[in-house]
């Protein structure tokens, strides 16, 4: 980008390319109007303007999923930045590089005690800042465009090296004023380890998983919040181990290799799974999210005694707790020093069957979840990314198998119904060559619906399987009530709605196997979005999420320990 006379909006345009970001997110308000002008100067970016501030974020954290990068999402002050922040404490859960930038008062205003309009009503407008400093790594606020350079590249270093949302405020009167010229730089995307705390870390791991019978290695979701897929794969591959993801980490393994044992998520495990882990000798869990939701409730039965954990920046064996070692260097350096060992395969091997797939009834017959999620399963490819709702769609989507390369979305650690459709959205256009599939509840799609209207805009084309049982499933699984009910829409009709005769994109309603087949095999021929709203009975759910929900509410129900 070549500026004779650099602006505080115009520095921030080129750091958000410098950092690789090619779209960003974006709603107007008066006190970002001037900041969007400045950002559209840039010719490689590109603004997607959305239908909401909390899409936008949505968006941004399916963007940020897609490129394995930073994102960015641009709002207006208080309406715009507080409807936000629903999706950056998401990102911010989910381990995302999400930069949230709104637009802010004059700098004259607090000074001269003004009130002003979509604010609490006080004279104090660090509120939002301070808001978003819950559910950020960094905040910064700029007042005076000399000192813009330097926050803002302190945000985005944040945002990248500790893979968390950052907040960047930018007064309505400072967008347009003379800065300094970018200094060509790069961002850092990982920190490097303590060299004498890695040495001794990997020799104790490594005389402790060479001296087992059947170690396991197990992938958790923070390996992405690390940048250690690669090296999570490598070892994977080069020790023989018997390996599982927990559900948040699945498709960071290949599901392919003979050594790949499922799924481990402790009562609703991959069958045969759980069972090898729980009784192995020693294990391996690379990042780790030992959550309520990750575990069952907390039902996981593995010997902590005989665990190695790899968290982002720290490694644990027993009592002994190594810092400053840093995940993707630990794995690396595993790789030569493990040697092969497929005890714990040849074990799973034993208890393990094969997977039922359940064959095509008649072309006339009400269609099934399982039928549905059959035919999924034959539309994957390897360069497919497949995104599923909170729901029954996480249990549903967990039975699949992924080619190699296909890769797999789910918001499990923040689980916000809705997200699923403006991340379809942001992933569709940081995601490059491929299709995305996503799996949406008819309750979460309710939540978020307007931004099929922005895939229409900006001609991206998504697959997306509305199921629409009636209800928010999960809920009703965990707890049932008359509030899990939900009005019915003519889903399929709002593609034309949103389209108002633009665009590419199109709907159908399915109740059949044969019509669910005819609407798969033109959605893949279409280049646009296809919105494929699936009939399925209310009481129709994966057995798995029966399951899990009677031991999640069961932990929810516990009584109060006394004090």
């Amino acid at each position: 980008m070549t500026v004779s006379n650099w602006t505080v909006g115009t520095y921030l345009a080129q750091r958000l390319k410098d950092a690789g970001i090619e779209h960003y997110f974006a709603l107007p308000g008066d006190y970002n109007l001037v900041l969007l002008d400045q950002l559209l100067l840039h010719p490689d970016l590109k603004m997607i303007s959305c239908c909401n501030e909390l899409n936008a974020g949505y968006a941004a954290d399916g963007y940020a999923r897609a490129t394995g990068g930073p994102s960015a999402a641009v709002v207006t002050f208080s309406v715009g930045g507080l409807s936000m922040i629903n999706a950056v404490a998401g990102a911010f859960a989910e381990d995302l590089p999400l930069i949230a930038i709104s637009g802010g008062p004059n700098t004259n205003s607090e000074a001269e005690w003004e009130y002003l309009h979509h604010t609490l009503g006080k004279v104090d407008y660090s509120y939002q800042s301070e808001i978003y400093s819950r559910v950020t790594a960094e905040t910064v606020v700029i007042h005076h465009p000399s000192l813009a350079p330097a926050a803002i590249d302190r945000a985005i270093d944040t945002a990248m090296l500790r893979r968390k949302p950052v907040y960047i405020e930018i007064a309505a009167n400072i967008a347009n004023a003379p800065t300094s010229a970018p200094i060509p730089r790069g961002f850092a995307r990982s920190a490097t380890s303590d060299p004498d705390s890695l040495s001794a870390a990997v020799e104790h791991i490594a005389a402790f998983l060479n001296a087992a019978e059947r170690p396991v290695l197990i992938a958790g979701g923070k390996v992405r919040a690390a940048s250690a897929e690669e090296s999570l794969r490598e070892l994977a591959a080069s020790s023989s181990y018997g390996v599982a993801c927990m559900a948040d980490a699945k498709g960071l393994l290949s599901e392919t290799h003979d050594n790949f044992m499922g799924m481990y998520w402790g009562p609703v495990s991959t069958p045969g799974c759980s069972e090898i882990v729980d009784t192995a000798d020693a294990l391996l869990f690379a990042g780790p999210i030992f959550t309520d939701y990750t575990t069952t409730g907390h039902q996981l039965c593995f010997d902590k005694s005989k665990t190695v954990i790899a968290l982002p920046a720290s490694v644990q064996l027993g009592d002994t707790c190594y810092s400053n070692v840093h995940m993707n260097d630990l794995l690396e350096a595993l790789v030569n020093k493990l040697n092969p060992n497929n005890g714990a395969v040849k074990a799973y091997r034993r208890v393990s069957s094969p997977k039922h797939i359940p064959q095509p009834g008649k072309r006339g017959d009400a269609l099934t979840i399982r039928q549905l999620f059959a035919r999924i399963q034959k539309v994957l490819e390897s360069d497919t990314a497949l995104l599923v709702e909170t729901g029954d769609s996480w249990f549903n989507g967990m039975e699949l198998s992924l080619p190699d390369g296909a890769r797999f979305e789910i918001q499990m650690q923040y689980g916000s119904i809705g997200w699923s459709v403006g991340a379809t959205l942001g992933y569709s256009l940081g995601m490059g060559k491929g299709r995305m599939i996503a799996c949406i509840g008819d309750g979460s799609f309710q939540l978020t619906a307007q931004e099929i209207s922005t895939m229409i805009r900006y001609n991206v084309n998504p697959i997306i399987f509305l199921i629409n049982n009636g209800g928010y499933t999960i809920e009703v699984e965990i707890h049932d009530g008359p509030y899990n009910n939900i009005k019915n829409w003519e889903y399929a009709q709002l593609v034309e709605v949103f389209s108002a005769g633009e665009g590419r994109a199109w709907g159908c309603k399915v109740t059949t196997e044969g019509e669910l087949d005819k609407a798969i095999k033109d959605a893949l021929k279409h280049d646009g979005l296809c919105l494929i709203e699936v009939i399925i009975d209310r009481n129709d759910c994966n057995v798995n999420l029966l399951r899990w929900g009677n031991q999640v509410a069961r932990n929810n129900s516990r009584p109060s320990r006394s004090v």
